[in-house]
């Protein structure tokens, strides 16, 4: 992403001058999917890819925005009923708000954006645009600055209060706190967090997008939440201090076996191992083991296609093809039902990878997926 163009932009479209220019990440998760719910862990890191937004305080009572990549301009005010329409400017107007509830006194700005994350691929364009305001204004007009973990909650609260998303806290924390290679591991339970190495030399991480999304989505993630909820209700009248399925094992499970449906145990059985898979896996990073790195990636993809059944025949069709040109882990990352694998490939295997999922998957689907190759990065800053 290119700070020269957005700048050109800002200064056409406003009055000549310049303003700040700040950006946040995209991410990806590693490992750790339908456990944030769970009470469990997940594993996000930002990316290389994100948005960039030039802002300038305006003297007014008015945020002037535009959207260089959709080319529209929206002006709003900064209380509740000045609400704008268009729904890229409802994220915006958002965080002007939650700012402002924390005490943040947000005046009127001139701001210009723009932003590279693929949409649709599961890198959370959405968060790194909230991201990028909440620490911008936070910056420009924070007298009493609010922390990193508090501008992240401003980007959830944004999407539950002003976009109708009832998202959880992982992809805007992941675009505020990322650090150039390290992934964090992230209690969704105690909200604790930790950094690991992230340096795969010899490997390189490709999302492989799938370009299809599943009508399924929401009423299934209904469906295999209350699924965890039922099984931890059972295990509960056994074990009363069992609050998450973060707090049971596989032998817990077992006793209620006979008490719960055949579906809710496969679900149950999902996140129980893969939490226990997280952990795993930052074991894994810590002694610079990308091999166990990669069977983990592949054991969660098994396990949501098969157990938690969230996958669908073209992602469960990537999978394979990564398995048979022998990529060290690949899996279906985010809710599924369509969108991404993130595959951990080796660079002498990287070519011919990428090349044989193209060629075998048009062949199949008729279509070519969209390769994205990721590197981890920072998260929120000021660039100029």
């Amino acid at each position: 992403m290119d700070i020269e163009y957005v700048r050109s932009r800002f200064i056409k479209h406003f009055d000549g001058t310049t303003g700040s220019v700040y950006a946040s990440p995209g991410r990806i998760n590693l490992i750790g999917e339908h456990t944030d719910y769970n009470g469990g862990f997940v594993f996000p890191g930002a990316v290389d890819k994100g948005m960039i937004a030039e802002i300038k305080p305006n003297g007014t009572d008015k945020v002037r925005a535009y959207s260089i990549d959709l080319k529209d301009y929206v002006e709003f005010g900064l209380n509740e009923e000045d609400a704008p329409k268009a729904s890229w400017a409802r994220y915006i107007f958002g965080v002007c708000r939650e700012m402002i509830k924390r005490g943040v006194e947000v005046k009127g700005f001139n701001t210009a954006f723009a932003g590279d994350v693929p949409l649709g691929a599961g890198m959370s364009s959405s968060a790194a645009l909230e991201s990028t305001y909440a620490y911008a204004l936070n910056d420009l007009f924070g007298e009493n600055k609010i922390d990193k973990f508090e501008l992240a909650k401003v980007g959830q609260a944004t999407e539950h209060n002003y976009c109708g998303v009832n998202c959880g806290i992982m992809d805007q924390f992941a675009s505020v706190f990322g650090k150039e290679g390290q992934l964090i591991r992230l209690d969704c339970r105690s909200l604790e967090y930790q950094y690991y190495p992230f340096k795969p030399e010899g490997y390189r991480l490709v999302l492989v997008d799938s370009v299809v999304k599943h009508e399924l989505a929401s009423s299934a993630y209904n469906k295999r939440r209350q699924s965890c909820e039922n099984v931890v209700a059972a295990i509960q009248k056994i074990h009363p201090h069992v609050e998450y399925l973060r707090d049971c094992n596989m032998e817990m499970l077992g006793e209620v076996k006979s008490q719960v449906s055949e579906e809710d145990y496969m679900r149950a059985e999902y996140v129980i191992e893969e939490i226990q898979r997280v952990l795993d896996v930052c074991d894994a990073l810590e002694r610079n083991d990308y091999e166990t790195v990669g069977q983990k990636m592949y054991e969660t993809h098994h396990g949501m296609s098969k157990l938690y059944e969230v996958s669908c025949e073209e992602l469960d069709f990537l999978n394979d093809v990564a398995f048979d040109c022998g990529v060290t882990g690949s899996r279906v990352m985010g809710g599924g039902f369509g969108g991404c694998t993130i595959n951990l490939v080796k660079n002498e295997l990287y070519e011919t990878f990428i090349s044989t999922a193209k060629e075998r998957y048009k062949e199949k689907f008729g279509r070519s997926p969209k390769v994205y190759d990721v590197v981890i990065s920072d998260g929120s800053r000021k660039l100029c």
